[in-house]
């Protein structure tokens, strides 16, 4: 336990900076987080990232990370129509190297491949562009988060008797569920107070709710690949923690629904 505060405490001191100054540090940050990210779950099915087809699907996650301002000048210098255009290409590639070295990579692999470059890029994509919203979009989006990851695991701890979903998780339990979604709210009504961003309290605790509930959900579903595979955490850049992925996977499904939200109220 004294390890994971340590541990939550410097990287929030790290990272924090980068998500208040935004701009070009950020985005590369987030970019290097989906990058090691992309490596923990290739290192998951035993694929090397420095292979051909993990090479082809890190470029593949790049082009899927970096923000829509930075895509059209890629696709100014590569002379096409867009980035989705590139990425079929590089699935193309991936499926004629398959056909090249006779099935020593599998057309399953490739899947995964790509499927891992859509599930990391896409997420740390979209957390890019919440802070180019503006930062109090994004410091919600953390907020609710992190108070549903931290509220779920002290109040599973304390009062926590009936499991949620013991074959891919076992230590959460219903009343961390529950009660990880009451903390996000509380703190979303608590920014609210103090920094009104949002119009009405309604539509704030709606969406926190389904935020809230959608990062618990995108937790299980990390938990069930590491499950799959027999790992016990994606990574060990974090003493504690795990890697990337144990930290970010909540987001990587929170940040999606929060930008589509804000653009369909605005």
């Amino acid at each position: 336990m004294k390890q994971r505060i340590i541990t939550a405490i410097i990287a929030a001191a790290l990272f924090i900076p980068f998500v208040i100054y935004g701009k070009v540090p950020f985005t590369l940050l987030v970019l290097a987080m989906a990058v090691v990210g992309f490596y923990e779950i290739l290192k998951m099915k035993g694929i090397s990232i420095f292979s051909i087809p993990g090479v082809i699907g890190l470029l593949t996650l790049v082009l899927l990370v970096i923000p829509r301002d930075w895509a059209g000048e890629v696709v100014q210098i590569i002379g096409y129509s867009s980035i989705l255009m590139v990425v079929y290409g590089l699935m193309m590639l991936l499926l004629i190297y398959v056909v090249l070295v006779k099935n020593k990579i599998t057309f399953d692999e490739v899947g995964f491949i790509l499927l891992g470059a859509f599930y990391v890029g896409m997420g740390f994509h979209y957390l890019i562009e919440t802070r180019n919203n503006g930062l109090e979009f994004v410091v919600y989006c953390l907020l609710v988060v992190w108070t549903t990851d931290s509220g779920a695991y002290f109040v599973g701890r304390k009062f926590g008797k009936n499991k949620l979903w013991p074959e891919i998780s076992p230590k959460k339990t219903v009343e961390g569920f529950v009660g990880g979604i009451v903390i996000a709210v509380i703190f979303a009504i608590g920014m609210q107070i103090i920094y009104p961003f949002m119009n009405g309290y309604v539509s704030l605790i709606l969406i926190t709710i389904v935020a809230s509930i959608i990062g618990q959900m995108g937790d299980l579903v990390e938990s069930a690949i590491k499950r799959h595979y027999g790992v016990k955490d994606s990574g060990t850049i974090l003493p504690g923690h795990g890697g990337i992925l144990d930290r970010f996977d909540s987001l990587l499904f929170v940040v999606p629904l929060l930008h589509f939200l804000y653009l369909f109220g605005n």
